[in-house]
């Protein structure tokens, strides 16, 4: 996925998408991750990164639309995360700014399970802005080869 964000992808999808290839170049990797992480774990009554409840998915959505009218507003977050060479998925995410202290020490809780393949929040899901947080940073317990998909139970499950 590294090559889809990076400068090649954008040579590759600017010509389709002048003013949004960023977005596109995102939403092509949500994709390709979900389907992915889909493969790997894929638990009943559960919410991962790519999976997650309607009400949550439509106000991503909402949001998305707002981003796409202020493309140039995200330009140089996107030309700081075509630049990125760090592996290390925590190392990104605080170099972005985009963890706090509080998410770190959540991240730090975190465990893979005994099969290796995924990553359970120690909660439920919550709509929250952490928790979506935590799904994303889950993701550092894997190791290049080895996914590991954070997930959380819904809280009816």
């Amino acid at each position: 996925m590294e090559w889809q964000l990076g400068r090649l992808g954008t040579a590759t999808v600017r010509r389709g998408f002048p003013r949004t290839h960023y977005f596109a170049q995102a939403r092509s990797v949500f994709s390709v991750a979900g389907f992915r992480c889909r493969e790997v774990f894929d638990p009943p009554q559960c919410v991962t990164l790519w999976q997650l409840p309607e009400v949550v998915e439509e106000e991503f959505e909402t949001h998305w639309e707002r981003w796409l009218d202020q493309a140039d507003y995200w330009r140089p977050f996107f030309l700081e995360l075509e630049a990125v060479k760090e592996i290390d998925l925590k190392v990104v995410l605080q170099s972005l700014d985009l963890i706090t202290d509080e998410d770190f020490e959540s991240f730090s809780r975190l465990r893979r399970s005994a099969e290796g393949r995924a990553v359970p929040l120690p909660t439920p899901f919550a709509a929250t802005n952490q928790c979506v947080t935590s799904l994303a940073l889950g993701f550092a317990r894997g190791e290049p080869g080895a996914l590991a998909v954070p997930y959380a139970r819904l809280n009816n499950a």
